[in-house]
Formats: structure tokens, sequence, C-alpha cells
């Protein structure tokens, strides 16, 4: 299977795009950061909680995966977590080797806080207009589709 060859003007097309997003997710970050701070939470430890899934335990190379970093980091983050009764650890049944992390009711709580926070969109993209802001999320769902094959 060959590479496939992209015109020109949809590089640049699509690097300005990429660009813009980018602008648009830094400049939220100062007001994720504080919605987090709200929640006496880091934004690493948001992260996490909006990651676990209610209704399945996730092992903790699947969260060390999803943060790009070594298993060992994460250990010290759900140690954190695990202190503040929002997760418990528990053995995989079938590999007792594997740690997978469940959320406690407190902890689903607070998942919804932090998803509900996470949520919120920025002044950059609620000021487009109803009809700017559904092109968008189509546009944007079908690059997820896109990447997720």
């Amino acid at each position: 299977m060959g590479t496939m060859k992209v015109a020109p003007e949809t590089r640049t097309d699509a690097r300005e795009a990429w660009a813009t997003l980018w602008e648009i997710m830094l400049g939220a970050r100062q007001s994720f950061v504080a919605a987090m701070t709200e929640l006496d939470l880091t934004p690493v430890q948001g992260i996490v909680l909006r990651r676990l899934d209610p209704d399945r335990p996730t092992p903790m190379y699947v969260i060390a995966d999803h943060l790009a970093c070594d298993a060992s980091n994460v250990t010290g983050l759900v140690d954190r977590l695990e202190a503040r009764g929002y997760v418990e650890r528990r053995p995989a049944p079938a590999d007792r080797r594997v740690r997978t992390l469940v959320l406690t009711p407190e902890g689903m709580a607070v998942r919804r806080q932090v998803i509900e926070r996470m949520s919120q969109p920025p002044e950059a993209i609620a000021s487009l207009s109803a009809r700017d802001q559904r092109i968008l999320r189509d546009v944007l769902r079908r690059a997820v589709g896109r990447s997720a094959r």
C-alpha cells in the first residue's frame, strides 16, 4: 500500500487548521487548570478520572499509555487518587499481576464534575454561531472517526 499524495494547498490548510486547534486548546488550558483546582485536583488527576470507565475496571497500563508515560509514573498518581477515596486498585481477573482501577462512588461523582467542567467550550467556540458550532462538531467527528481506524 503506497503513501497517499496530498496537494500542497491541502497540507497548508491542514497545518493551519491544526495550528488553530492548538491555539484554542492552549487558550483553554488556564480555564481547565482553574476548573480542576476548584475540584481540588491536578490537571492530570482530572484527565485520569475522565479516562476511567465507570462500568469496567481499567488496567493501569492503559492509563500510562493514554498519558504517554511509564507505568511507574502512574503509580504515584493512583496512590493520591486512592488516598482520596476516588479509585480502588484490584487485580485483573485474567491476570492477577495486572492491576486495574475501579472508580468508587465518590470517584464517580467527582468524575461527573470533571466531565461537566471539561465539556464547557472555550469562548472561541462558544462565540461561534449555532450553525458554525454544528459544522465544527461534524468536521471534528469525521476527523476523529478517521483517526480511530
